[in-house]
């Protein structure tokens, strides 16, 4: 794709928005940055306009313009009445996924998507490809590293043939065309993002958007345990090669469970004791990592080795602490009730779970259905008393914030309980992401015991 001299408009900041400036300059464009925040807000604005970035705000007569190209971060609405303007003139609007895709050489595009899960199986893809494949294998998209940056840092644009595990958000894929993984997966599908997305309908057809360039002899990982997905697969066909997976013990999948062994392409492969990641949800992880490191040309040695040390995620499900025999789990990307239904699997009773942040408007019925092993529920921040009421009325308990919520849990925690952080939403009523979050509840966790608790 040939940028140079082309006039750019990116729209919003942050990480992604950053990377794709940097690589828009390779190509001297003249680059328009469209920010919320005033100049004196950005702390990269002396930087950007040393660039010769322009800086403006997000009025009407920024979008009025003519540009050759948008560039959109995927946090900005891709239903904004501006954004949705910009495309009735015929003004390409990507994200800076699909810009990195499009400068760069051919690269293995390993690409990891699904409502929950993503995380988790792309950082275990990633370690798996690293032991083999060493620097040639990379890490990005929505887990942090934007492509646009890996493109800058090993020079994609002249050099090919890495190993990319890609974390995509639906929001990344939403304005993406001519994306091509190699492999792909939708993990699960299970109601998100409806704060933003205009149906439920819409947030799974943007997730089938992973594999609509996919043909021949590409690789696409089908859960057959996800009636959602195999129904949206159905009306959607894939037309490339598929392998599938299930944690039952059913030989006529590619990938199972049986004998407390993990069967990957019907060899016995992984021994489940050996596994240090806890619940039944990691198994399925696993598998996806495992598949497409196999299709990869990756050795079962190495694929061994690697997931018998695997420890996790942060923020998914991780062990923070034992204090006085009660064991604290921080589960703080748990952001829609599927992935708190997915920790709560992991416990059989005594759980104390904590739930509440944003009001994403998602509704607790499933949820509901999976309480058996919680011993109480404890609601904080702005969603917290909607969604105790909605799930255990008046058994449940309601705080501000989730200092009072750790306090209270410890406080009528036994020898045995598990304390749960699984807000069920994301955390932008207190919190800037749900990192930060996470990080709060274990500096909590830590504090217990302390003179100053």
């Amino acid at each position: 794709m040939d940028l140079t001299n082309k006039k750019v408009l990116v729209v919003g900041l942050a990480r992604s928005g950053l990377a794709a400036i940097n690589l828009l300059h390779k190509f001297n464009c003249n680059i328009t940055l469209s920010e919320r925040k005033s100049e004196s807000e950005i702390e990269q604005a002396s930087y950007l306009k040393s660039i010769g970035v322009t800086i403006t705000d997000q009025s009407q007569q920024v979008f009025d313009q003519h540009y050759d190209l948008v560039v959109k971060n995927p946090g900005i609405n891709y239903r904004d009445p501006k954004i949705q303007l910009l495309k009735s003139h015929g003004i390409k609007v990507i994200t800076e996924i699909e810009l990195a895709f499009l400068v760069s050489k051919k690269q293995h595009y390993l690409a990891i998507t699904g409502t929950n899960g993503k995380t988790t199986t792309t950082s275990l893809l990633y370690e798996i490809l690293k032991k083999k494949y060493h620097q040639k294998a990379l890490l990005g998209g929505n887990i942090g590293i934007p492509l646009c940056q890996l493109v800058l840092d090993n020079n994609l644009m002249e050099n090919e043939g890495y190993y990319i595990a890609l974390e995509m958000s639906n929001f990344q894929l939403v304005d993406c065309y001519s994306f091509h993984p190699e492999a792909a997966v939708i993990t699960n599908l299970t109601p998100d993002h409806l704060d933003i997305m205009k149906t439920e309908e819409d947030y799974y057809q943007s997730k089938l958007r992973v594999y609509q360039n996919m043909s021949g002899n590409d690789l696409f990982v089908v859960n057959q345990d996800d009636e959602i997905l195999l129904s949206h697969l159905q009306q959607n066909p894939v037309k490339c090669q598929t392998v599938n997976f299930t944690i039952s013990d059913n030989k006529q999948c590619d990938n199972y469970v049986k004998d407390n062994f993990i069967y990957i392409n019907k060899q016995k492969l992984l021994d489940i004791s050996k596994i240090k990641v806890v619940g039944k949800h990691n198994w399925q992880n696993i598998m996806v990592a495992c598949a497409i490191s196999k299709y990869c040309n990756v050795d079962d040695e190495i694929i061994k080795d690697v997931i018998y040390n695997f420890k996790g995620v942060k923020h998914r499900l991780e062990f923070v602490r034992e204090y006085k025999g009660v064991k604290y789990y921080n589960d703080s990307k748990g952001t829609n009730t599927d992935a708190t239904i997915i920790a709560l699997k992991s416990f059989d009773k005594g759980v104390i779970l904590l739930v509440g942040g944003y009001e994403k408007g998602l509704p607790m019925d499933q949820l509901k259905k999976h309480l058996a092993p919680v011993k109480k529920v404890i609601g904080y921040g702005y969603s917290g008393k909607r969604i105790v009421n909605d799930l255990v009325g008046q058994q449940g308990l309601v705080v501000e914030t989730l200092d009072q919520a750790v306090k209270l849990a410890s406080s009528i925690a036994v020898s045995g309980d598990v304390v749960l952080l699984s807000p069920t939403t994301s955390s932008f009523d207190q919190y800037s992401c749900f990192e930060e979050r996470g990080e709060h509840f274990i500096k909590l966790v830590n504090m217990l015991g302390d003179t100053n608790e």
